[in-house]
């Protein structure tokens, strides 16, 4: 994105409190994050994104009660900070591309494992508990 900004600079804006929204936005989505990786540590389940088959526990409480993808949403969120920060709308385009690359290569594979897992617990988790927010 600072790349982007810095080499296209196009469609910029300024708002009030630019770069501390921008900063809030990436405090708070890394809090998120890291909610999610320590809510798997408490639980002793595996993080890592590529071996969902390996999880050993639905983690359904703390963060996960709120939505499905913690680790995922604190991402978006600290783009999102950035795109503010930068105020450079080009780069929206980028936010746009993370989420469709993250939904389509990273959570469905992810949901299809869950599910092969943890069968009518997944189920009902996910009908409970939306996947973003």
């Amino acid at each position: 994105m600072w790349l982007v900004h810095k080499l296209l600079p196009l469609w910029l804006f300024t708002l009030p409190f630019q770069e501390n929204t921008g900063l809030l936005l990436v405090v708070v989505g890394s809090m998120i994050t890291f909610s999610g990786v320590w809510s798997f540590r408490a639980a002793s389940t595996t993080v890592d994104p590529l071996q969902p088959e390996k999880a050993s526990t639905l983690v359904t409480t703390g963060i996960y009660k709120l939505t499905r993808n913690p680790m995922y949403l604190g991402m978006l969120l600290v783009l999102l900070g950035w795109f503010v920060y930068l105020g450079s709308l080009l780069n929206l385009i980028l936010v746009g591309l993370f989420i469709w690359f993250i939904n389509r290569f990273q959570i469905m594979p992810e949901e299809s494992a869950l599910q092969a897992r943890f069968a009518e617990e997944y189920t009902s988790y996910c009908k409970a508990t939306r996947r973003w927010i």
